[in-house]
Parts: structure tokens; C-alpha cells; sequence
């Protein structure tokens, strides 16, 4: 017999969030009379808030001890069949403990950090090496559906792409540069605003692209853009800091091409269908790589591992991380531009 309502916690991050909507469709194509309720952080909430046929309880993590007991009051009264917990934070447990439900999954054993194995009472398959997505996936296996729907139908108000149609040319392709990821302790991701600006000179000369950078608004990301813009011969578009979440999507949309580090936006870029020539050196593109682009990827990480611990990733632990602030200069300007020659060269052949 289908539940009857489901719960599921992931609040963060943006490109996690978006790994969990074809998990969501999965469950609602097998039981369509299930209702299900996502608890979601504030700006993950902004992105996919309008999701068609799923209520959203927001938390707001700025507001520390007080979150715990707004999603108590807010979920009072209910009563879930099973609470899927899709994120291993401490955070995240101590969330799941405010929702009421008869049955509570996390991750295995071995996946579920921070102690998350005390805070649930079942399981998922322990299945190793798997793509973040795919690991989701273990939570539709636990409760027996097996057939996947691999659908991202995020909404884009017509506003949005209005906006993007107003800020990107309509007679050139588009190439958008998305230069930074999410600063992170010890999380060296980010390549080197001169070897963008290079992919960039390559891609206006050779492929008469529009070049498009975006990005959010920190100090980094604006500081990206303009060491960027500064050393490239040719004019770029700067829409750092300038696009909410939505707008941000369409301008993906809109592109031929993303080239980024693992990032919200290269997954969001996954989401709405376009090629992304995702930048991995520190980590494995085999596990949190762009889902539907792996084979666009420009994949420095198997030299980073035998230089920094003498070994191949498949004799290290699955998710390790190089840690060294030059580990990006293992991916070379030629590298992407070949990714993009290759990119541009099958969209002509398939138009």
C-alpha cells in the first residue's frame, strides 16, 4: 500500500537540492495520491519553491536554536508515514528529530557522517562508489520503487526568462562562465581568472560565441568577474551578482555551453538540459560531477590523487578530497577548449 505522506529533508546545497527532484517525480509517478512535504533551506527554497505537487516547509538556519522549534510548531499536528533524511549533518539529524513519523531512513552505515545512524531507525542499500544523485536514489529503492523518472522540472516564470532575453544576445551562441564555487574550508576548486579569460578568447574567436559570466554576490565572485573581464581581449557580459536564482536559471537555459567547478550553478545548468564542461581536480567528477555531462568533463582528479597520495582513486576512499591550493593548475587552457571544440562540433552535427 503507497504512504500517505512522505517526508524529506535536504536542506542544502542548491546542486544537491536539485539531485533530489528527479527522486521526488520517481515516487510521484509510482504513487500518485502520495502527498509529499520537503523541508528545505530559505534560498534552496527560492530555486524550487514553485515545484509543481510538493509542499515545502522552509528553514531558516539563520536563526540557529530557534529553526528547531519553528519546524515543530510548523509541522504540529502531523503525522508522516516515513521521513526520508537525504542530508548527513548533525544539523540536518537534529532537524529530522522535529518531524514526526512513523518511519525514519537515513544512509547506510558507512555514508551517514556525523553520527546520522543514531538519528534513524532504517537504512538505505549500501551501494559504494555511486554519484550523489544515485545514493538519492536509494531512498525511492527503500520503500520499493525501482523505476526511475530522470525529470528536472524546475519552473522559470516568464519574467525570468524575459530578463534573460533582455541581457543575452539572440543571434550568437552563448557560452556562460560560471568561475567560482561555494567557499569551503580547504575546498580548492576554483581555476585561475587568466585561464578562464583564455577559454573565453577561444570561444568568441573560433566559435563566435557570446561569453557570459555569472555568479552570486560575494566579494570572491565579483572579484572573479572583474580580474576576469580585465585581461580578455574581448567584451564579456558581467552578470555576477546581478540575478536572482531564477533569472540565473534561465540565462542557463539560454546557454550552449557551461563551463564551471562543481558548483550550484553546474548542476542547476544539468537541470535545465545544457552541456557542462565541469572543471574537477580536487574531487571525483564520478561522484559529484554534472549527472547528465560527465562526458564533458575535464577530469584532472585521477593525477591529483596519485600525486598528493601515490595512488588511483579506486584505491582511496570514495569522496576524498586533494587538498592543495594548486591542485586546479592540473587542468590545462587546452584541456576545456578541446572539451568545447568537441561540445560546439556535435551541436552543429546534431542541429
Amino acid at each position: 500500500m503507497p504512504p500517505r505522506e512522505i517526508a524529506l529533508l535536504r536542506l542544502s546545497a542548491l546542486g544537491d537540492t536539485t539531485h533530489v527532484i528527479p527522486v521526488v517525480r520517481s515516487l510521484q509517478k509510482a504513487w500518485p495520491s502520495t502527498r509529499i512535504t520537503w523541508i528545505i533551506g530559505r534560498l534552496e527554497y527560492q530555486l524550487l519553491g514553485d515545484l509543481p505537487g510538493v509542499e515545502f516547509v522552509v528553514v531558516d538556519k539563520a536563526r540557529g536554536l530557534r529553526a528547531y522549534t519553528d519546524l515543530r510548531r510548523a509541522l504540529k499536528g502531523r503525522q508522516f508515514d516515513v521521513l526520508l533524511q537525504m542530508q548527513v549533518s548533525l544539523r540536518a539529524s537534529l532537524m529530522g528529530m522535529q518531524v514526526p513519523a512513523r518511519r525514519k531512513i537515513g544512509f547506510d552505515r558507512e555514508r551517514a557522517r556525523d553520527f546520522q545512524w543514531l538519528f534513524t531507525r532504517e537504512r538505505i542499500a549500501a551501494r559504494p562508489r555511486q554519484h550523489v544523485l544515485d545514493a538519492f536514489f536509494g531512498f525511492a529503492e527503500a520503500l520499493g520503487v525501482q523505476e526511475r523518472d530522470l525529470r528536472w522540472d524546475i519552473p522559470i516564470p516568464a519574467s525570468a526568462r524575459e530578463w534573460a532575453d533582455r541581457h543575452l544576445p539572440t543571434d550568437r551562441p552563448v557560452l556562460v562562465i560560471n568561475p567560482c564555487s561555494s567557499a569551503r574550508f580547504r575546498n580548492f576548486r576554483n581555476w585561475a581568472a587568466e585561464h578562464y579569460a583564455a577559454v573565453a578568447e577561444h570561444a568568441v574567436e573560433h566559435h563566435g560565441m557570446t561569453v557570459v559570466l555569472t555568479g552570486g554576490p560575494t566579494e570572491l565572485e565579483r572579484g572573479y568577474g572583474e580580474a576576469i573581464a580585465s585581461v580578455c581581449r574581448h567584451f564579456l557580459i558581467n552578470l555576477i551578482g546581478t540575478t536572482s536564482l531564477k533569472q540565473l536559471l534561465a540565462v542557463l537555459e539560454r546557454a550552449d555551453a557551461v563551463v564551471s567547478p562543481d558548483s550550484g550553478p553546474a548542476h542547476m545548468a544539468n537541470a535545465v538540459g545544457t552541456r557542462v564542461i565541469g572543471l574537477y581536480a580536487g574531487s571525483n567528477p564520478e561522484r559529484t560531477g554534472p549527472y547528465c555531462s560527465r562526458q564533458w568533463v575535464v577530469n584532472a582528479y585521477p593525477e591529483a590523487c596519485q600525486a598528493a597520495f601515490g595512488k588511483p582513486p579506486g584505491a582511496l576512499r570514495w569522496g576524498q578530497r586533494v587538498r592543495d591550493p594548486d591542485v586546479m593548475d592540473r587542468i590545462k587552457v587546452a584541456d576545456v577548449t578541446a572539451k568545447l571544440d568537441s561540445l560546439m562540433e556535435e551541436k552543429t552535427t546534431n542541429a
